[in-house]
């Protein structure tokens, strides 16, 4: 009789599909000491083993049974996803792997989970249900770490009411835990214990944010809801001492020395970080362009941790009368600031156009330059309209420079509107703060010529640069815009109808046809509406080492090149123009760009969507103390409860709500995207200008209510 052979002990641990695979193959939930064997793990390996499938466990690729089991969750009626839940209090679970249909979970069967949670859930669709319905079993990741709340305190309790309302339960605060809160301040709260069959969860206080009516309290409670790193480590605070005050002698050497020429930075009126410069020089057959930008990559080496905390941040978030700067302020507002007067080291592209605005030929070198005035924008308007002589006198030794930029952007903003870029007609919101820093207005910001000449370098310097850099096979992360899906335009065309605007749908998404019909609505009441809906349609752009064009500017080869201060981006396309200009091997893998890529595009989105809620938080604080006043807005959205208004007067938008339109029932056209009485006939619709009165506002769910006095626009 034959002996059976024994198992050859193997070398070095499965890796994680291997364990995957021979799961499915068994085809039931197994022991640890059945993976053990199945898998050959010495007994050496077994204790990295176990941490292996800890790993999977928290990852939901397996899952942890009663009986100290491992099982495959596709194989146990299990999905793993993220839980969204509705202010109504049930969760609708969002699976992880693609094309898996959402799965409603009651209120009574979340267990403790809350939104944003990782969880498992167990499919146990009712026969009589047409989608899948399922009860949490396990929570692998907790969504939210911090929750914004305000604080309560009675003679027996205290408790924290989260803002959002899409966590539909009080956090009981044991009396050690309040860390002082008083009654009515807002507050940060954590979770301490919401284990299944606890109706409260219990949690403590770790931050006091203060008073509610404040704007310091509002802007804190966004940076911890999306939890913005917001504090520099000690690490970052010893690195920053070994980084000198000044440029220093040394770090000039090998630069070409371009302090001479009339560097100038225009920016906003409270700006406080100039990363980029310009220069423009006549020549006999065209124009010679300067873009001088902060050479951050000298100071900040990869790998240090002043490199680490940038990339985790990825950008600086820019709030009402503050900013969470992706660097500290030394660098980003002394040592990498192109601040008037005094040397700065940059990289500069320098770039030749003919006479039509085509560009010729291109450098690009390491230098010391010095900023010879700082302008504003609105200094630079007045100066080329020539509406102050007193400011040309003043500022006589720049008009020839900036006669010369005004020439070239004129050029190349016709050059770029020739090849179809689109400039969408959206305007950006600029908070007033008074003299307490308090918000005292909200209004449109004004953008004129000096904002596109900014506007024009800086879209040549970012081409140049991707051009010279793709051209060399430098891999760098492009900026990257895809075309949309040509149903989404179908769409977009069937509402412009509702309009009275007669669209023909293009065969292939081009952005000449999208400028096109911006330009077509240009002046109208609707504009802002159609603007707004037409960039909906376009997807987001992000950031890959795919140079896949970018559809909103028309162009063929574009990166991230101007702001190394505010965007990692930027500092990473730095890196690589570096080595590029000593011939040196990149600086970045192809495999390491994609990781980069898929990680600032999305610190990119969570910086975005902070600083619009601030701004939404600012509004409404605003409104406040415009109760029972009248203002005049554009019908922007159209639901089954009624139609959204956006103010022309202030930047400001809330609901009208059927239950306040008393001289008839309307239901919902949703096709024709409109509101119609069912006797009088009578139509509210997106694009119809009415008048609204202030009805109310809501500061901590920030819901501004309007009711309606006239519609100025009928149409039926």
């Amino acid at each position: 009789m034959a002996k059976k052979k024994k198992k050859t002990p193997r070398k070095g641990l499965p890796t994680e599909k291997e364990v995957i695979e021979a799961m499915k193959k068994t085809g039931r939930p197994m022991l640890l000491r059945e993976l053990y064997h199945l898998l050959n793990v010495p007994t050496s390996d077994r204790k990295e083993f176990r941490t292996l499938m800890k790993r999977l466990t928290k990852a939901g690729k397996v899952v942890h049974i009663k009986g100290k089991r491992y099982g495959l969750p596709e194989q146990m009626q299990l999905v793993t996803g993220k839980l969204k839940i509705h202010p109504d209090g049930y969760g609708l679970l969002e699976p992880e792997e693609p094309k898996k249909p959402v799965i409603y979970v009651p209120p009574s069967r979340l267990k403790g989970a809350i939104n944003g949670d990782k969880v498992v859930v167990r499919i146990e669709t009712p026969q009589k249900r047409k989608r899948p319905e399922g009860t949490v079993i396990r929570i692998l990741e907790r969504g939210k770490k911090y929750i914004v709340g305000i604080f309560f305190r009675t003679k027996r309790v205290a408790t924290v009411i989260p803002e959002d309302d899409r966590l539909p339960f009080e956090i009981l605060i044991p009396p050690d835990a309040t860390k002082g809160a008083e009654d009515g301040d807002m507050v940060v709260a954590e979770i301490v214990d919401f284990s299944p069959g606890r109706r409260i969860p219990e949690g403590r206080v770790i931050e006091v944010l203060g008073d509610p009516e404040s704007l310091s309290t509002q802007i804190k409670a966004v940076i911890y809801k999306y939890e913005l790193p917001h504090r520099f480590s000690r690490a970052v605070n010893e690195e920053l001492k070994e980084i000198p005050d000044e440029v220093r002698d040394e770090d000039k050497a090998g630069r070409e020395d371009l302090r001479k020429l009339l560097f100038v930075t225009i920016d906003g009126e409270t700006a406080k970080d100039f990363d980029d410069a310009i220069y423009v020089r006549k020549l006999p057959k065209g124009w010679r362009l300067y873009v001088a930008i902060a050479d951050v990559a000298h100071y900040v080496r990869p790998g240090t941790a002043l490199d680490k905390e940038a990339y985790e941040r990825g950008t600086s978030v820019y709030f009402p009368g503050s900013v969470v700067p992706m660097f500290p302020e030394k660098l980003s507002n002394n040592l990498c600031s192109l601040n008037p007067d005094v040397d700065r080291l940059a990289m500069v592209a320098v770039i030749d156009f003919d006479k039509s605005g085509r560009r010729r030929k291109m450098r690009f070198c390491q230098a010391v330059i010095k900023s010879h005035q700082r302008f504003t924008y609105n200094i630079v308007r007045d100066i080329l309209e020539g509406k102050d002589p007193a400011l040309k006198r003043k500022y006589r030794r720049f008009l020839g420079m900036l006669d010369n930029a005004a020439t070239l952007c004129r050029l190349l903003r016709e050059r770029r509107h020739e090849r179809g870029s689109i400039d969408f007609d959206l305007p950006e919101p600029e908070v007033i703060l008074d003299a307490q820093g308090q918000p005292e207005d909200i209004v449109r910001r004004e953008r004129h010529f000096a904002h596109f000449i900014i506007e024009e370098f800086m879209i040549a310097a970012n081409e140049a640069v991707a051009d010279f850099l793709t051209e060399k096979g430098y891999p760098i992360l492009y900026r990257v815009h895809e075309p949309p899906d040509i149903e989404k335009l179908k769409e977009f065309v069937e509402f412009a109808k509702t309009l009275g605007l007669e669209l023909k749908l293009p065969r292939e998404p081009e952005p000449s046809w999208l400028q096109m019909v911006v330009e077509m609505v240009e002046g109208k009441p609707y504009a802002y509406l159609i603007n707004t809906l037409l960039l909906r349609s376009l997807k987001q752009a992000k950031y890959s080492p795919e140079n896949i064009g970018h559809f909103g500017l028309a162009s063929e080869c574009y990166c991230h090149f101007t702001s190394p201060i505010r965007r990692y981006p930027d500092l990473v396309v730095h890196r690589a123009l570096k080595e590029a200009l000593k011939k040196k091997k990149p600086p970045y893998k192809l495999e390491k760009l994609h990781e980069m890529g898929r990680h600032l595009s999305e610190r990119e989105r969570t910086a975005m969507e902070a600083e619009r809620e601030a701004l939404d938080r600012v509004r409404v604080m605003l409104m406040k103390h415009h109760i029972g006043e009248v203002f005049e807005g554009v019908i922007s959205g159209v639901t089954a409860f009624g139609f959204f208004v956006e103010l022309f007067e202030i930047y400001a938008s809330g609901v009208v709500r059927l239950v306040d339109l008393n001289d008839d029932y309307y239901v919902l056209d949703e096709k024709n995207h409109r509101l119609i009485g069912r006797h009088t006939g009578k139509i509210f619709q997106l694009g119809d200008i009415v008048r609204v009165r202030v009805k109310d506002v809501n500061v901590s769910r920030r819901h501004i209510t309007f009711e309606l006095i006239t519609k100025i626009n009928p149409k039926n």
